[in-house]
């Protein structure tokens, strides 16, 4: 049975892969709209908006409906630093997509060397080279220029993929930092469902899998330090995550 199934995600591995990339130069075209905006917020709300539409119909065709949550603890007129977990590739085309609003998420450059793709993921990210301290300087410099223009920054503080059996990583320290200096709130985000649909360490495979995305209260940034702020947030994200996920297995 264990072989079969294997073999099934495998091949459903390879239809998300052909149907994300078709449906990719179908979306394109609309999504370079958000060029012709002179108000960078404006057109990144486009952009946004169309990348929803995109992940949306690849969801369903790929069978990994998403159900979001906590949506309307985005006060309009007001933006914030949103953090996830990350347990998979799979996390990356769903959180930017589904939060309210223009923003933009903190992204490897690597990816800029893949033809007609790069477009698309320049406008969506702050581009970073981790192993270059200038080029992470430059990029916490670069969101809290976002920040300014109104728009949410996106990061997983746990830095990489969850590789570890702890259910979240520690996180890094910079989500925090940039939170204070910028005198931003934070809105954690937990994402459920891709560690199974996507499992670390398999590749190229793929299961039908129910996901899910949380947004928590929003963590004021004010009067607190950056370490107490990691912890706090910590504390809410994996606490959710436990009981979603741990405790319902038992």
């Amino acid at each position: 049975m264990q072989v079969v199934k294997n073999i099934f995600a495998r091949v459903w591995a390879v239809w998300g892969l052909i149907s994300f990339v078709f449906t990719f130069f179908i979306i394109i075209g609309p999504s370079m709209l958000s060029h012709l905006y002179k108000d960078e917020k404006k057109g990144q709300d486009l952009f946004i908006k169309v990348a929803k539409i995109w992940i949306s119909v690849w969801l369903r065709l790929i069978a990994c409906p998403l159900t979001v949550i906590g949506k309307e603890y985005f006060k309009k007129n007001k933006n914030y630093i949103v953090v996830h977990n990350h347990n998979a590739f799979l996390d990356v085309p769903l959180s930017a997509p589904f939060v309210p609003g223009g923003n933009k998420t903190i992204a490897k450059d690597s990816f800029l060397k893949v033809p007609i793709f790069a477009w698309f993921y320049k406008q969506g990210g702050i581009m970073v080279n981790r192993k270059d301290p200038n080029s992470r300087v430059k990029s916490f410099e670069a969101m809290k220029v976002i920040l300014q223009k109104g728009m949410h920054v996106c990061l997983y503080p746990e830095g990489t993929r969850n590789r570890t059996d702890a259910p979240i990583k520690e996180f890094f320290d910079g989500a925090f930092k940039l939170a204070i200096d910028s005198k931003k709130d934070i809105i954690p985000c937990v994402i459920l469902g891709t560690k199974k649909a996507m499992p670390i360490n398999k590749t190229m495979y793929l299961l039908p899998t129910k996901l899910t995305m949380i947004f928590l209260p929003p963590v004021s940034s004010a009067n607190i330090d950056v370490k107490e702020l990691n912890k706090k947030v910590h504390d809410m994200m994996l606490k959710l995550y436990i009981e979603k996920v741990i405790n319902s297995n038992k």
